[in-house]
């Protein structure tokens, strides 16, 4: 785990894969480590409140408020649009146009944790709305896939995975939502965040690279 900025509101770090976004609750009683459990030892803060999340299994950028003011302030961003983020993924295969957006319905199985594009709003359904741009297609050692780059629209669970999913192009290492490769790893990973900050309004943006850039060619 790395941490990029750190100041007395907020804390931006790298999340590596496997850990929790979020503190367990009591009920959850999850044995694995949490990106606030992370925190508190590395960056050395009492409280850190999650402004987004990230899956479990993948990596990448996230910031976190370390007080009840900030993390109003951070969540009123995401709310006007003002909090920008963007996602590097490697899905098999390519898709049929070098940038364009997908637009679906997305229902929520929370007893099997897990999401589903459908064709009709009803109780549990949320519109999903991205847009990608192909940077790359080439194979790999687990068959030709195309890196693209994300931008969230809306953000709900397994979003991308599951929308790419839906359309005959599973992540690398997604088992969860299609993939028969044997990729090791989840190949998502939060590459860019842009927001004001909570105190000051001034803009701030971080990027960072994930590993996997080096399976394609």
């Amino acid at each position: 785990m790395r941490v990029l900025f750190s100041d007395d509101l907020i804390a931006v770090c790298v999340k590596p894969a496997g850990v929790q976004s979020e503190a367990a609750t009591l009920e959850q009683k999850s044995p694995r480590t949490s990106m606030p459990e992370l925190l508190m030892q590395e960056d050395g803060g009492e409280t850190y409140y999650p402004i987004h999340r990230l899956d479990t299994a993948a990596a990448g950028l996230m910031v976190y408020a370390k007080t009840p003011e900030a993390a109003a302030a951070l969540s009123r961003a995401v709310t006007e649009g003002n909090f920008e983020k963007k996602y590097l993924a490697l899905v098999h295969g390519q898709p049929e146009t070098e940038t364009g957006e997908y637009f679906d319905l997305l229902f929520k199985d929370t007893k099997r944790s897990k999401s589903f594009v459908v064709t009709n709003m009803r109780k549990g359904v949320k519109e999903a709305y991205l847009s990608y741009e192909t940077l790359k297609t080439g194979p790999t050692p687990y068959g030709e896939a195309s890196l693209v780059l994300v931008t969230l629209k809306t953000g709900r669970t397994h979003q991308i995975r599951v929308q790419f999913s839906s359309r005959r192009m599973p992540l690398l290492g997604d088992g969860k939502y299609g993939a028969k490769d044997r990729c090791p790893f989840l190949a998502l990973f939060s590459a860019y965040l842009s927001f004001p900050h909570p105190a000051t309004g001034q803009r701030m943006t971080f990027e960072a690279e994930p590993d996997f850039l080096d399976l394609l060619p």
